[in-house]
């Protein structure tokens, strides 16, 4: 398994609007937003605001993957030794990713981000 870079935290916030306003105010870019969630990058780092009504995860941090067939090998990697993972899915962004827990139980997410720079 080869990781790119730890890519992003994901925190759990009250009002989705507000706070992006409020990150978007210290300088991060503001990438994608909905009802549940937002995504800000500062660079080529990330931050995920969830919602309490944002279902697919908990607070977590997530390591990027620039190759599909890595985030693909590590999944069955993982799934090979028995670890707390969910499904591998699609997003509606192009990415896709699983989420999983650490021996602590902190979660974390494997993400595929295609390179867009082409």
């Amino acid at each position: 398994m080869q990781l790119k870079r730890l890519g992003h935290v994901a925190i759990c916030v009250q009002d989705i609007e507000k706070s992006a306003q409020f990150y978007q105010n210290l300088g991060m870019k503001l990438v994608w937003q909905d009802k549940d969630w937002a995504y800000l990058k500062a660079g080529d780092d990330g931050l995920a605001l969830l919602s309490p009504n944002y279902k697919q995860a908990e607070a977590h941090f997530g390591f990027v993957f620039r190759d599909r067939s890595e985030i693909e090998a590590a999944y069955r990697e993982l799934s090979a030794a028995n670890a707390d993972i969910s499904e591998l899915h699609e997003h509606r962004d192009g990415t896709a990713s699983f989420y999983g827990r650490d021996p602590d139980g902190n979660w974390f997410e494997y993400l595929y981000e295609p390179d867009t720079s082409q």
